[in-house]
Protein backbone atom coordinates (compact mmCIF):
# COMPACT_ATOMS: atom_id res chain seq x y z
CA UNK A 1 0.00 0.00 0.00
CA UNK A 2 1.14 3.53 -0.77
CA UNK A 3 -0.12 6.57 1.10
CA UNK A 4 0.22 10.33 0.74
CA UNK A 5 -1.28 13.34 2.53
CA UNK A 6 -1.96 16.59 0.66
CA UNK A 7 -3.91 19.54 2.09
CA UNK A 8 -5.23 17.40 4.95
CA UNK A 9 -6.49 14.63 2.67
CA UNK A 10 -4.92 11.17 2.98
CA UNK A 11 -4.93 8.99 -0.14
CA UNK A 12 -4.09 5.29 0.23
CA UNK A 13 -3.85 2.87 -2.70
CA UNK A 14 -3.68 -0.92 -2.88
CA UNK A 15 -3.64 -2.80 -6.17
CA UNK A 16 -3.70 -6.36 -7.48
CA UNK A 17 -3.08 -8.09 -10.78
CA UNK A 18 -6.29 -9.61 -12.16
CA UNK A 19 -5.05 -12.81 -13.82
CA UNK A 20 -8.58 -14.05 -14.59
CA UNK A 21 -9.32 -10.91 -16.66
CA UNK A 22 -5.94 -10.78 -18.40
CA UNK A 23 -4.79 -12.30 -21.68
CA UNK A 24 -0.99 -12.01 -22.03
CA UNK A 25 -1.05 -13.55 -25.54
CA UNK A 26 -3.09 -10.54 -26.67
CA UNK A 27 -1.05 -8.02 -24.63
CA UNK A 28 -3.88 -7.42 -22.17
CA UNK A 29 -2.99 -7.20 -18.46
CA UNK A 30 -5.75 -6.14 -16.08
CA UNK A 31 -5.13 -4.55 -12.68
CA UNK A 32 -7.56 -3.54 -9.96
CA UNK A 33 -6.84 -0.72 -7.52
CA UNK A 34 -8.59 0.21 -4.30
CA UNK A 35 -8.51 3.87 -3.23
CA UNK A 36 -9.22 5.22 0.24
CA UNK A 37 -9.72 8.99 0.59
CA UNK A 38 -9.63 10.11 4.23
CA UNK A 39 -10.47 13.67 5.26
CA UNK A 40 -8.06 14.64 8.05
CA UNK A 41 -9.06 18.31 7.90
CA UNK A 42 -11.69 20.16 9.93
CA UNK A 43 -13.92 20.97 6.95
CA UNK A 44 -16.13 18.90 4.65
CA UNK A 45 -14.76 18.43 1.15
CA UNK A 46 -16.23 17.23 -2.12
CA UNK A 47 -14.37 15.27 -4.76
CA UNK A 48 -15.07 16.95 -8.11
CA UNK A 49 -12.70 15.41 -10.68
CA UNK A 50 -9.91 12.92 -11.17
CA UNK A 51 -6.85 12.94 -13.42
CA UNK A 52 -4.81 9.78 -13.94
CA UNK A 53 -1.40 9.48 -15.57
CA UNK A 54 -0.90 5.89 -16.68
CA UNK A 55 2.51 4.62 -17.78
CA UNK A 56 3.05 1.26 -19.50
CA UNK A 57 6.55 -0.28 -19.59
CA UNK A 58 6.42 -0.29 -23.41
CA UNK A 59 6.53 3.53 -23.36
CA UNK A 60 2.80 4.15 -23.78
CA UNK A 61 1.55 7.09 -21.68
CA UNK A 62 -2.12 7.99 -21.17
CA UNK A 63 -3.98 10.71 -19.33
CA UNK A 64 -7.49 9.85 -18.19
CA UNK A 65 -9.66 12.66 -16.78
CA UNK A 66 -13.24 12.78 -15.67
CA UNK A 67 -15.88 13.90 -13.24
CA UNK A 68 -15.84 12.22 -9.83
CA UNK A 69 -14.91 8.59 -9.25
CA UNK A 70 -16.95 5.60 -10.46
CA UNK A 71 -19.85 7.95 -11.18
CA UNK A 72 -19.81 9.71 -7.79
CA UNK A 73 -18.72 13.11 -6.49
CA UNK A 74 -18.73 12.25 -2.79
CA UNK A 75 -18.81 14.75 0.04
CA UNK A 76 -16.41 13.62 2.77
CA UNK A 77 -16.94 15.03 6.26
CA UNK A 78 -14.05 15.69 8.66
CA UNK A 79 -12.70 12.39 10.01
CA UNK A 80 -14.65 10.36 7.44
CA UNK A 81 -13.44 8.50 4.37
CA UNK A 82 -14.64 7.38 0.95
CA UNK A 83 -13.42 4.20 -0.70
CA UNK A 84 -13.81 2.76 -4.17
CA UNK A 85 -12.33 0.13 -6.45
CA UNK A 86 -11.62 0.50 -10.15
CA UNK A 87 -9.33 -0.97 -12.77
CA UNK A 88 -6.73 -0.32 -15.42
CA UNK A 89 -5.43 -2.42 -18.26
CA UNK A 90 -1.93 -2.31 -19.70
CA UNK A 91 -0.34 -3.82 -22.81
CA UNK A 92 2.61 -5.13 -20.76
CA UNK A 93 3.01 -6.84 -17.41
CA UNK A 94 4.38 -3.76 -15.65
CA UNK A 95 3.68 -0.04 -15.38
CA UNK A 96 2.51 2.56 -12.91
CA UNK A 97 -0.19 5.12 -12.21
CA UNK A 98 -0.33 8.44 -10.37
CA UNK A 99 -2.56 11.46 -10.50
CA UNK A 100 -4.68 14.08 -8.75
CA UNK A 101 -8.14 14.53 -7.35
CA UNK A 102 -9.73 17.96 -7.61
CA UNK A 103 -11.49 18.74 -4.34
CA UNK A 104 -13.62 21.61 -3.11
CA UNK A 105 -14.01 22.81 0.47
CA UNK A 106 -17.71 23.14 1.22
CA UNK A 107 -17.39 26.13 3.57
CA UNK A 108 -15.79 28.59 1.15
CA UNK A 109 -15.80 26.84 -2.24
CA UNK A 110 -11.99 26.74 -2.43
CA UNK A 111 -10.93 24.26 -5.13
CA UNK A 112 -7.62 22.44 -4.59
CA UNK A 113 -5.73 19.41 -5.84
CA UNK A 114 -4.80 16.32 -3.85
CA UNK A 115 -2.00 14.09 -5.10
CA UNK A 116 -2.63 10.41 -5.74
CA UNK A 117 0.71 8.74 -4.97
CA UNK A 118 2.50 6.73 -7.64
CA UNK A 119 1.84 3.01 -7.43
CA UNK A 120 3.33 0.18 -9.46
CA UNK A 121 1.19 -2.13 -11.55
CA UNK A 122 3.05 -5.41 -11.79
CA UNK A 123 2.10 -9.04 -12.38
CA UNK A 124 2.77 -11.41 -9.49
CA UNK A 125 5.62 -13.35 -11.12
CA UNK A 126 7.70 -10.15 -11.46
CA UNK A 127 7.68 -9.66 -7.67
CA UNK A 128 10.43 -12.24 -6.99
Amino acid sequence: MVTQITEGVKISVENTFQKEYSNPEKEHYMFAYHISIENLSTQSIQLLKRRWKIFDSNGVFQIVEGEGVVGLQPVIKPGASHQYTSGCNLQTDMGYMEGEFQMMRETDGLVFEVDIPRFTLEVNYRMN
